[in-house]
């Protein structure tokens, strides 16, 4: 059997959950991902697959070699099923050229539906949630899809490196709260903004919140200095961890909030109260899966534009209406479990 599910980043760590449904519902076969080369370390440990592999089809010097390289690495599976969680057509146009030339696996299911496919999903959706149309597709073969957060399996050493990390700086279980303050360079109307991380910890210190953590990389460096200039009570990891790592680290905290980013789908994975922050992109489409995870979102008519420039007069309207002190009023509602999707406040903001 093969699994396909290239990208993107955040997509890939929520189809880990729909790859644990299919290790459960096939305990005893042999089962591979197709995957990109920078997602094939996310699978290295993982005890659900024969084989990860990784064939960049998409590269814009050999597209067409690695893609022939593609075809030859399936047909020489033998695979009898495969199943697509791509949401392009460039995986479909794959598996129907090798149908075309023959060796294409007997049961081809996919996210598009149609041909090459054999199964057509129920939700096939043009910009609906990841989850549910992944779901769909399973379900399409009669697979119980029921993991409801993301699955990964990080190498032991760095669990080990996590043990020790957090013992080094106190960080004992409840004792304190992450705080996810990037996005990628290119998306930083997604961030909500140093000043307000800030505000938050020093309101959730004051509260009794013995530590604030704060998780970052390499492009969310100056951030990061700037919310852990609030007090001596935050601690701040930019650079000190691996991506394995963060669901480790969540794992012992209260709450976790932060922003639209890669780096929430992998804190999803800890199974702790989430809280994402959101504006110019849709939380029916980008929110993390996990029952504790809540995306709070302005009622603006410009809300969901997915622009890389403000053209709103008041700029950035959709991030200044979410408070800090909005957000500390809430947070022993996310530790409990109790702030629930669905709602709306009278501040004019509603959660996914």
């Amino acid at each position: 059997m093969l699994v396909i599910k290239w990208s993107a980043l955040g997509d890939v760590v929520i189809a880990s959950a729909l790859m644990e449904d299919v290790a459960r519902a096939f305990p005893s076969a042999e089962i591979d991902l197709n995957t990109q080369p920078n997602c094939a370390g996310l699978f290295a440990h993982d005890p659900r697959f024969s084989e990860v592999w990784a064939i960049d089809v998409r590269s814009k010097t050999r597209r067409w070699a690695n893609s022939l390289a593609w075809i030859k690495k399936v047909r020489q599976g033998r695979y009898d099923l495969v199943i697509d969680l791509q949401a392009s057509d460039h995986s479909r146009l794959l598996l129907a050229l090798l149908w075309l030339t023959g060796g294409a696996p007997r049961v081809r299911i996919g996210n598009r539906g149609g041909f090459p496919y054999t199964h057509q999903p129920a939700i096939r959706k043009s910009g609906a949630h990841a989850l549910p149309m992944m779901q769909s597709v399973l379900e399409s073969i009669g697979i119980p899809a029921r993991t409801t957060r993301p699955v990964l399996h990080p190498p032991p050493e760095r669990l080990a490196a996590v043990d020790a990390l957090r013992s080094r700086h106190g960080l004992g279980d409840g004792d304190y709260v992450v705080l996810l303050p990037g996005s990628n360079a290119s998306g930083k109307l997604k961030r909500w903004g140093a000043a307000r991380f800030a505000e938050l910890a020093r309101l959730l210190h004051a509260e009794g919140v013995a530590k604030i953590v704060v998780i970052g990389g390499p492009d969310e460096v100056d951030e990061c200095e700037e919310i852990a200039r609030a007090g001596d009570y935050v601690l701040n990891l930019n650079g000190q961890l691996q991506l394995f790592d963060i669901a480790p680290l969540c794992s012992g905290a209260s709450a976790i909030v932060g922003n639209d980013t890669g780096t929430a789908h992998f804190a999803s994975a800890a199974g702790r109260p989430l809280l994402v922050i959101c504006g110019p992109t849709d939380p029916r489409r980008v929110k993390p899966i996990g029952a504790g995870t809540v995306a709070v979102q302005a009622v603006l008519p410009c809300i969901n534009c997915y622009a890389k420039t403000c053209r709103n007069p008041d700029f950035h309207a959709c991030m200044k209406t979410i408070t800090p002190a909005w957000i500390a009023a809430r947070m022993p509602e996310l530790d409990a479990g109790e702030l629930a999707a669905g709602r709306d406040w009278p501040e004019g903001l509603r959660s996914f």
